[in-house]
């Protein structure tokens, strides 16, 4: 009998070793890195491994059941793809990828600003299970055109990213050469011609281009976009700002990357209708805690009104079950995805999602849960 992927790569961790293998080393530098000495990135992991569930045994026949709602949609299971900038850097075609991923397993796909497909391609591909995630612009009409372009995409939340007030310093990437552009030398033509799949990608795909933002600029090379990123995305989100978008945005509006429940409090009162809790994966600041020991505090805070979203070193279903056991609606995965394109193209990100949803079953099964809530009665300490 043949071997499936499931047989042969049955864990996100087997997706991350092919993937370090499959794509060229400047591109797995800026998948795979935090910034300092990855100790928040490893932190998000090692807290998450500290969450224990108890289970309850006896039941019978146990049916799992792990289709939700979120915002008045249904969707197959809690799991969404998050947020990730330059994804066609780290493998071509990765948006039209991730959007066919959505589709097929109905979840929430987010498109980020600084991804290397515009919203008008995207939205459409992910066929109504598209979010949009928002870097704030500077400038106001800037701001509007983008919002109302993720709506008439057919976009359905509202992602604001508060967690990047400035960019981070990422060693890892600058050692090796991540630039926007990149800088096109002996070095990396080598990394990417002994990577043929990944090179031939780029033939099809073209190198990674901001296209979701070449609309505002004059020249439209690589450069330039660059350029207008560093000028005009960042730095000036607040609370007035949430405001400001509240009347541009008629969906759900949930902000990403909140630690303290007193930020999440303040975010509500100006307007949104849902908390992501999350450390940028360990990438803006070393010193934060892991992402999972700040979700408690602020599910007691503002869980009982809002949904509360989770996304920082998920790894595998069970980090999704102990992230919901601690009182998450919905936890979203960004590495994962991407360790799964990596290894195997199209194909790895399916593969990624059905990893996570069969150990959540899985999970749910060991546990004696048949519903996602239940959970929540599983919880050790």
């Amino acid at each position: 009998m043949a071997k499936t992927l499931m047989d042969t790569h049955p864990a996100i961790s087997d997706l991350q070793a092919k993937a370090a293998k499959r794509i060229p080393h400047f591109a797995w530098e800026y998948l795979d890195s935090g910034t300092g000495a990855d100790q928040a990135r490893d932190r998000n992991i090692t807290a998450l491994e500290q969450v224990q569930l108890l289970p309850q045994l006896m039941k019978g026949v146990l049916e799992p059941r792990t289709a939700t709602s979120l915002f008045g949609i249904g969707y197959a299971a809690p799991i969404g793809i998050a947020p990730v900038g330059l994804t066609g850097l780290i493998w071509p075609g990765a948006d039209a990828a991730l959007a066919a991923t959505a589709a097929k397993y109905r979840i929430p796909y987010t498109l980020s600003t600084v991804a290397t497909e515009a919203p008008e391609i995207a939205g459409p591909a992910a066929d109504g299970m598209g979010w949009f995630q928002l870097y704030p612009p500077r400038d106001a009409d800037t701001r509007a055109d983008l919002v109302e372009r993720a709506r008439a995409s057919g976009f359905t939340v509202l992602v604001v990213t508060a967690d990047v007030p400035a960019g981070s310093r990422r060693e890892r990437q600058r050692k090796a050469q991540v630039r926007v552009p990149p800088v096109i030398g002996p070095k990396l033509v080598f990394q990417s011609v002994v990577h043929p799949r990944w090179a031939l990608g780029v033939v099809r795909n073209g190198l990674p281009r901001f296209r979701g933002l070449e609309k505002y600029i004059d020249k439209t090379t690589m450069r330039e976009t660059a350029g207008f990123v560093g000028a005009n995305l960042g730095g000036t989100l607040s609370f007035q700002y949430l405001a400001e978008l509240r009347e541009l945005w008629d969906g759900p509006i949930v902000v990403k990357g909140i630690l303290d429940p007193d930020d999440a409090q303040r975010c509500l009162d100006h307007g949104a209708d849902g908390i992501q809790v999350s450390n940028h994966g360990g990438r803006q600041l070393d010193g934060t805690p892991g992402a999972i020991d700040a979700l408690a505090a602020i599910v007691d805070r503002v869980g009982a009104s809002v949904p509360v979203l989770f996304d920082s070193g998920i790894r595998s279903g069970l980090d999704v079950a102990r992230a919901l056991a601690l009182g998450a609606d919905f936890v979203f995965c960004g590495r994962a995805f991407m360790f799964g394109l990596g290894a195997f193209g199209p194909e790895g990100s399916c593969h990624a999602y059905e990893i996570l949803r069969d150990d959540l079953v899985n999970v749910m099964h060991q546990t004696g849960c048949e519903t996602l809530a239940e959970l929540r009665d599983r919880l050790v300490g």
